[in-house]
């Protein structure tokens, strides 16, 4: 039996009748991610501009990047920043989503609407009023103030990542659990989170990159000690054209991609063989 008339699924459709579907996808790979790969040759290039492809090959802007003390301060504020949204988001959005999932209240949609919210605005309105409220509280310029706009950012794709994985997550056994004599929090920490920890695991690493990839809040709350990378990326495209940017994009191309990788790899280890 060739691979073209294997059968793909339980349906019996095969291979070769999905061969459009597997064409038409790899289309739409190529136009999604051929633009973000171009930059990967041009950040090797010697010359003073963005050049593709590159007439000299070089690894002199990835020199100039780590040799840089304000590329290092703002790539060490982004990181921080990421990490404390990543530690912030995560716990809370599990626990909204948890409640919501196990809520029988009437104003649950109308509270998962509400948490949502941030991701429907125009994260510039978002900007806009974090600045407006940084600036009375004093918290502008601060990784105390990125850290909470981020997390506001970051906390609706961990309610519906987590609320995604505790939907095929049976709760019978969380009360299974309570009918024998466990708190509630002792059920959820020792039978639920174990179960969903993929989905947890994925919520996590969504808030990181979240954080670690936002330009629009950072250029209104962050500068002064705490740039933050893409802020500077942002800078540097608008009052010169540094290829060092090039260098930088590809470094976060590589962790984002790692992080992803990372992702997919545990979620396989969790399914049955």
């Amino acid at each position: 039996m060739s691979w073209f008339t294997r059968p793909a699924t339980e349906t019996q459709i095969t291979h070769g009748q999905r061969l459009w579907l597997y064409i038409l996808s790899v289309i739409i790979m190529i136009l999604l991610v051929l633009p973000t790969l171009i930059v990967i040759p041009m950040s090797f290039s010697d010359s003073q501009y963005l050049e593709f492809p590159p007439e000299t090959w070089s690894t002199r802007w990835y020199q100039h990047y780590f040799s840089s003390p304000e590329w290092m301060q703002a790539t060490k504020t982004s990181i921080k920043v990421a990490c404390l949204t990543m530690l912030v988001a995560t716990p809370v959005g599990v626990l909204a989503a948890y409640g919501l999932h196990a809520s029988n209240v009437g104003f649950v949609r109308a509270a998962f609407v509400m948490l949502l919210t941030p991701m429907m605005v125009p994260i510039v309105l978002v900007a806009i009023g974090a600045f407006y409220a940084y600036v009375k509280l004093k918290l502008l310029y601060t990784v105390t103030g990125l850290v909470m706009a981020h997390t506001v950012l970051a906390l609706p794709l961990v309610v519906i990542v987590t609320g995604s994985a505790l939907q095929s997550y049976d709760m019978s056994q969380e009360n299974a659990a309570r009918s024998l004599g466990a708190p509630r929090w002792k059920a959820f920490v020792t039978v639920t989170l174990p179960q969903i920890k993929f989905g947890v695991i994925t919520a996590a690493l969504l808030s990181f990159l979240t954080s670690f990839d936002e330009v629009v809040v950072a250029m209104f709350i962050s500068g002064g000690d705490n740039p933050t990378l893409t802020r500077n990326m942002f800078n540097a495209l608008r009052d010169q054209i540094d290829p060092t940017i090039a260098s930088i994009s590809t470094i976060m191309i590589l962790v984002t991609t790692f992080m992803m990788v990372l992702a997919q790899t545990i979620g396989r280890d969790r399914k049955p063989k």
